[in-house]
């Protein structure tokens, strides 16, 4: 190396190590503002309510309103989300439940969402994601709600119509499967483990990479890479998250058909979120059984110029050939179009069960 580019090089790194030491000084300050933000709600009796979705959706979207590069939004939002989960530990880790084991897309959707510095806590179904959740042991829940390529995740829908928790957030992934395995060939591969959605994002590619091969669906992804680490032959479909925490080989990647496969998740806890600037409501109803039912409920909407990003239908479970219609709308319930629409929904509804108003998905 010579003397002129050590020189050069000596200058930029002076240069990096004082902004570290301005950084670090800048955080540590944060962080005491963020201890002080504890007091305050202590004084005040909001000891139970340290995350508040809405004010951090609204300082992440003013981050990438601000970001003049060259890092992208996604590595800025990521950097803060970071700092801002520090700084909640500071006051109380928060405890969040995920359909496990680790390793799973789950554990990366509450991992992408809380931060590192949140406590994970996987459990063996998305039942028991709810319940963990509703019996206190855990703050907030993780859960797949619909895929872009697979559609509605049934049970956490069914779930929902039925839980006191409410959707206070959101989560989009994005769903890169990859064929784990410790053999060297495709050729070697004897069976094949994954979850069920795994299974159908991937069908293409396995029909002609690995058509003859047994598919085996189990729990979830994670639970496919502990096999394929155990058994002689295996291979599993899962996440970089398995592949790192299993040591398991790629053998192929980015196996998913569709290329922008991804996986929405909810956010529930045990409180609602506040408006944000930019939010999203959603809301569970059913129609009485009579001509032009769907359309006499839809009519509010149009009416209050609310705006619906997803209805969907699934079978009532208390009678049989009745259905439920599952609603996502644009704005907060507290929004002036949205409170009416509400309370017409309410008149005209046979059952109606707002799940919850919430941050649209920061990336």
């Amino acid at each position: 190396m010579s003397e002129e580019l050590q020189r050069d090089l000596a200058g930029v790194r002076a240069e990096i190590d004082t902004i570290d030491a301005q950084l670090l000084q800048l955080i540590s300050q944060r962080a005491r503002c963020a201890q002080k933000v504890g007091e305050i709600k202590a004084r005040h009796g909001e000891i139970g309510h340290i995350y508040r979705p809405e004010r951090e959706a609204e300082v992440l979207r003013r981050i990438q309103e601000k970001n003049p590069g060259p890092l992208t939004n996604e590595y800025v939002t990521f950097f803060f989300r970071e700092i801002m989960s520090a700084c909640l530990s500071l006051e109380q880790p928060l405890g969040v439940a995920f359909l496990g084991p680790l390793g799973t897309f789950s554990e990366s959707a509450a991992s992408k969402h809380f931060g590192q510095s949140a406590r994970l806590l996987p459990q063996i179904s998305i039942d028991d994601v709810f319940r963990e959740v509703e019996s206190g042991h855990a703050q907030y829940a993780v859960v797949p709600v619909e895929n872009s390529t697979e559609g509605a995740v049934g049970r956490t829908m069914d779930l929902l119509l039925a839980t006191p928790l409410k959707i206070c957030g959101e989560v989009n992934l994005r769903i890169h499967q990859n064929l784990l395995t410790r053999v060297g060939k495709l050729e070697e591969v004897t069976r094949l483990y994954s979850h069920a959605q795994s299974l159908a994002q991937c069908h293409e590619w396995l029909n002609r990479m690995l058509p003859d091969v047994p598919r085996i669906s189990v729990g979830s992804n994670a639970q496919a890479a502990q096999k394929a680490l155990e058994e002689e032959g295996a291979a599993a479909i899962a996440g970089e998250a398995a592949a790192i925490r299993y040591n398991l080989p790629k053998l192929a990647e980015n196996i998913e058909d569709e290329p922008n496969n991804t996986t929405r998740f909810l956010v529930l806890g045990r409180h609602d979120a506040g408006p944000s600037g930019r939010d999203r409501t959603s809301l569970v109803m059913s129609a009485p059984n009579r001509t032009g039912a769907l359309h006499y409920l839809l009519e509010p909407f149009a009416t209050n110029g609310v705006s619906m990003t997803r209805l969907e239908s699934r079978p009532a479970k208390h009678a049989l050939w009745e259905y439920v219609f599952y609603v996502d709308i644009e704005g907060h319930r507290d929004d002036a179009p949205v409170k009416a629409t509400l309370d017409e929904l309410a008149r005209r509804a046979a059952y109606l069960k707002v799940l919850g108003s919430y941050p649209v998905a920061v990336y």
